[in-house]
Parts: C-alpha cells; structure tokens; sequence
C-alpha cells in the first residue's frame, strides 16, 4: 500500500513536470508573472486571501470544539485552535497524516483518548462529505459541457449515480452505527470498531452543526482559491470556475497521499487540467494552486512548531 501510494505520488509529480516544467523558459515566464502579481493589481487579492488563513483555520478549531466538547465538556475555543495548529505541523511530515490525530487526541484528558480517534476521525470525515457532494456537482458540470453534451440519456444516468454517491458518503456520517456493523463482519478492520465507537452517541444536531461548519470552511477555501486564480490573471465566469475548484478539491481528496507535502502535485494537476479545458493557461492556474498550499498548509504548520512545547502530553511528562 506504501510503495504504491509513493508510485502515485512520482507519476503525479512527473505527469505535472511533463506538463509545464518541460516547456522552454517556464521560468523565467514564471519569475516574470509573480513580480507582476505582487507588485500590481493582483496584491490586494493575494492579501485578501492571507487575511482568510486565520478564519479558515479558526472554523476548523471552532468544528473541533464541537467535537471535544462532548467528550470533555468545557473544552474551550483556545485548546481547540492550538490542537489543530498542532495537528497541522505533525501532519505535515506523518504518513497519512497520522500527526494530526495525534495532536488532537493528546490534547485532551487522558481517559477520553481512546474516544478521541473517532471525534477526529468524524471531523474529517464531514469535511470529505462537504468536498464530495461539492466537488461531484462541479465534475457534473464538466461532465455535461464537454464530454455528454449530446447524450441526454448518459446525463440522466450520470447525475442519478451522483445523487446515489452523495447519499452512500451522507450514510456513515447519520448512520454509523451501520459503519460499524460493517467493520465488524470485515475481520481486517474490526480493530477500528473500538475507536469509532463514540461516533452513534453524537447527537443529530451535534452532527448537523459539525456538517454546516465543514460547508462553511469549504466556502472559504474556495474563495482563498478563487482570489489567488484572479490575482494571478485567471479570467473565467464565476459558474466554471467554482466548478473547477470544486473538481480540484475532489480530486485532492479522493487521492491517497504520503503526507501534506505529498498533496503537492495532485491538487496542481487538477487544477490545471479543469481550467485548461476552460482555456486557462497554466502558469497562472499553478501559481494559485501552489500560492493556497502555501499560505494555508505550510505558513500555518511553521506558526504550529511554536506551540509544539505546550502540547499536553509535553507539559504532563514535565510535571512528574
């Protein structure tokens, strides 16, 4: 599973090299737009979009809250933002982004630990949800315009079998009970039923309240990437182009990766790929692409290495 997920990791990046590295004077064309970008118009939507980072990242702190909360009631909106800034820096370098888990969990008191896996694993898993149903209503869009524009019998098909994946990804979230009798007749991953067991005591309304969070969060990130393709020169209608962010983000998603620095390459290649066939050129749709990782992946985990020291399981090993 490893080498494979490495494999996919070098074809995607050698795919992205073929695509635009292998051009002649990619770089300097590339130096040329960045000056531009910063230097005129397209600095206030690059500020615009770093203003966001803090909101962004909050929301997830604020989702979090919600979930920690009913495990250890009083959990406070500090504790929160500092677990997932945490999370964020050990998630960075962590297969699978393990260190995210990680730092949340150790956060919290130690008898709720075991609980915790699932209150993570249902935060995330919400957030896959919003970029599911999203993402697939932008995919619809470029399946109808460019490919079953003259098959309106393989439009219905197609938009039926969206609305079935939309409802099967809805499933495990409002039913987990059912993931977890699932889990138990598929003995490799029975040992996962201990730690998503917590995920039936949550509420509808926890759940509801956790799910409009996600959406929101989304909503921001979209518009960090629709600020960065304008600033960087990308000019297409609105509709298409939320389409392609949306397609982008999904396709992120549903891609296995090593870890957060991974992610670079899958993203960059959808991307491309989406506002190509809008007629985008790809210098300026890469320069977004990367620009969004920068300022909410990797800014983000660099401002978390400060607050590595107070991570509760540090403090409590120093107490003793």
């Amino acid at each position: 599973m490893r080498l494979g997920k490495i494999g996919l990791t070098l074809l995607t990046l050698g795919l992205l090299y073929h695509s635009v590295f292998a051009a002649p004077d990619t770089a300097a064309a590339w130096r040329q737009l960045l000056a531009s970008t910063l230097s005129g118009e397209g600095r206030g939507p690059v500020l615009a979009a770093l203003a966001l980072v803090p909101l962004n990242w909050g929301l997830e702190a604020w989702k979090w809250q919600r979930l920690a909360q009913h495990l250890e009631p009083g959990h406070s909106f500090g504790r929160s933002f500092r677990a997932v800034l945490l999370g964020l820096t050990l998630g960075f370098a962590t297969p699978n982004r393990v260190g995210d888990y990680a730092a949340r969990i150790l956060e919290l008191h130690a008898r709720r630990r075991l609980e915790a896996v699932g209150a993570v694993f249902l935060g995330r898993y919400a957030q896959l949800v919003a970029t599911v149903l999203a993402g697939g209503a932008g995919l619809l869009y470029f399946l109808f315009a460019f490919y079953l524009g003259g098959y309106p019998a393989a439009q219905v098909g197609v938009a039926v079998a969206a609305a079935l994946v939309g409802a099967a990804a809805l499933l495990p979230l409002y039913r987990s009970r059912l993931l977890l009798a699932a889990l138990a007749l598929l003995k490799p991953l029975r040992r996962f039923r201990r730690y998503l067991a917590v995920m039936p005591t949550y509420t509808a309304g926890e759940l509801h309240a956790v799910l409009a969070i996600s959406f929101f969060r989304y909503i921001m990130f979209c518009g960090q990437f629709l600020l960065l393709l304008y600033a960087y020169g990308v000019r297409t209608p609105l509709g298409p182009a939320v389409a392609a962010v949306a397609g982008t983000f999904l396709f992120k998603s549903l891609v296995p990766s090593l870890n957060a620095l991974a992610d670079v390459g899958v993203r960059e290649l959808s991307a491309t790929h989406l506002f190509g066939l809008l007629g985008q050129p790809v210098l300026p749709v890469l320069s977004a692409s990367l620009s969004l990782w920068v300022i909410n992946i990797a800014l983000p985990s660099a401002l978390g290495l400060l607050l590595l020291p107070g991570l509760r399981v540090l403090r409590e090993r120093k107490s003793r």
